[in-house]
């Protein structure tokens, strides 16, 4: 995923944090699984008037990164308001609302990551940024002249013996 979403994710879970939701958990959904989005971001509240601060908290700091939410459903019950991102979901549920729905054994299939671990990727993609920046000029040429020339031959037409 795009170290732009993954940061995305991260703020939400900032933002549950700040708001003291509890039992916060991220879930990466499987790429070959039915899931309709990439991370749900899950945590409990108290009682409604957290939940609600909560699911606000989210949508402020997300807002001020320029990021709307596509939709917001259950906010007036506040049971469990989830907040749709399109590649993420941030479901803010009451205790009684998340041992029911129980949407990490539903989505079991999903990997549970932490905070630092969506991090990572973005780190790796950098370091492979200065080691391919590291390397010197001549040898990066003599990498595509390589790959260049195998490529011609692999897709030169075939000459017909006579």
């Amino acid at each position: 995923m795009s170290a732009q979403i993954r940061s995305q994710v991260a703020s939400a879970v900032q933002a549950c944090e700040e708001k003291k939701g509890e039992e916060i958990s991220i879930l990466e959904m499987d790429k070959n699984s039915s899931a309709f989005t990439d991370y749900f971001v899950i945590c409990t509240g108290r009682n409604p008037r957290q939940i609600q601060a909560i699911a606000d908290e989210v949508e402020l700091r997300l807002n001020k990164d320029g990021v709307r939410a596509n939709q917001v459903e259950g906010y007036n019950q506040a049971d469990w308001v989830l907040v749709d991102y399109v590649d993420f979901v941030v479901h803010i549920f009451s205790e009684a609302s998340r041992k029911f729905y129980d949407l990490e054994r539903l989505w079991k299939s999903a990997r549970k990551i932490t905070v630092a671990d969506l991090k990572k990727p973005a780190a790796r993609a950098k370091a492979a940024a200065k080691s391919l920046a590291g390397k010197s000029a001549a040898s990066r040429r003599k990498v595509g002249t390589k790959t260049t020339s195998l490529m011609r031959r692999s897709f030169a037409p075939k000459r017909k013996s006579s």
